[in-house]
């Protein structure tokens, strides 16, 4: 074997030891906030994970046998019906959870850190959005509504997954309300759901941007030449045209890293005070000088 397919094999061992780290860490912050936060005040954020809240508190079954009992028929619905794509990642996170749980309750009993419903909502939505997100990035799932969406949505392809997914969640966090027989137990679930999403989606997203910059001026060339100078990076020229004016102007597209977004507007400036200039947040770049191409 050549250097080559030596450095090849060993990059892959590196990422899959990489991605696997990362979900590991991703399901024990997930079961944190499940176990010490979430549970205790019976706030429950949608999901398989907040139907399993529900059941402990109605019938006293821990979560992490209730999150497999309902994960593996999932994950054997998901390979007969949707294929082999979600592979060992799903399989791996979903045991993960449950073996966090575990060795939480075994280790903590039911020990809560706060009785204040609002930061348990809070501080629970947390660590359980970093958590799943951290799963997410690595390309797996913790099985749940998103796999129950993806499978509906395969009989009833009119209905998007995301839909299909809150309806379930939703369901989950009316549910919760129920049987703690409180109206501020769903709100406050609906709260920690809110916060897991969003934490969720940036995690995914990436946690650095980028800038685009759209920029016309009349000194185009000046400028394209001292953003490749200057800040070392590519630029695309694009014919335009004011549809009021009918002037023809080339139009610079240019990506930058947000530390080089202050040079950039003042170097546009510097050549051309009446440059109009577009900018746009970037949450991912994949190509030279930026990250690389997954595969």
């Amino acid at each position: 074997m050549d250097e080559h397919g030596r450095e090849s094999i060993q990059m892959k061992k590196s990422t899959f030891i990489l991605e696997y780290s990362f979900m590991t860490l991703g399901s024990a912050l997930m079961a944190f906030g499940l176990h010490f936060f979430l549970e205790p005040n019976t706030i429950a954020p949608g999901g398989v994970t907040g139907l399993a809240v529900v059941i402990q508190r109605l019938m006293g079954i821990p979560m992490d046998i209730t999150n497999l009992v309902i994960n593996i028929p999932l994950f054997i619905g998901g390979i007969l019906i949707l294929g082999k794509a979600f592979g060992a990642k799903t399989a791996y996170a979903t045991l993960m959870l449950s073996l966090f749980l575990r060795l939480f309750i075994v280790f903590f009993g039911h020990y809560t850190i706060t009785a204040d419903i609002l930061l348990a909502a809070i501080y629970g939505g947390v660590t359980m959005g970093v958590g799943i997100g951290l799963v997410f990035k690595m390309g797996g799932t913790t099985g749940g509504t998103d796999l129950a969406g993806a499978m509906i949505n395969h009989y009833f392809p009119a209905i998007s997954i995301a839909k299909l997914m809150m309806i379930l969640d939703l369901i989950i966090v009316g549910i919760a309300g129920i049987v703690d027989q409180k109206v501020e137990t769903a709100l406050y679930s609906v709260i920690a759901l809110y916060i897991l999403v969003k934490l969720a989606d940036f995690i995914v997203e990436d946690l650095s941007y980028s800038k685009a910059f759209y920029i016309i001026s009349r000194k185009s060339d000046i400028i394209g030449e001292r953003i490749i100078d200057e800040l070392s990076r590519g630029v695309t020229s694009i014919d335009s045209r004011g549809v009021y004016t009918g002037e023809k102007r080339d139009m610079l597209l240019c990506v930058v890293s947000r530390a080089q977004v202050v040079k950039l507007k003042k170097l546009v400036y510097e050549e051309d005070p009446d440059a109009f200039l577009m900018v746009s947040t970037i949450h991912e770049v994949v190509g030279e000088g930026f990250s690389e191409a997954k595969s």
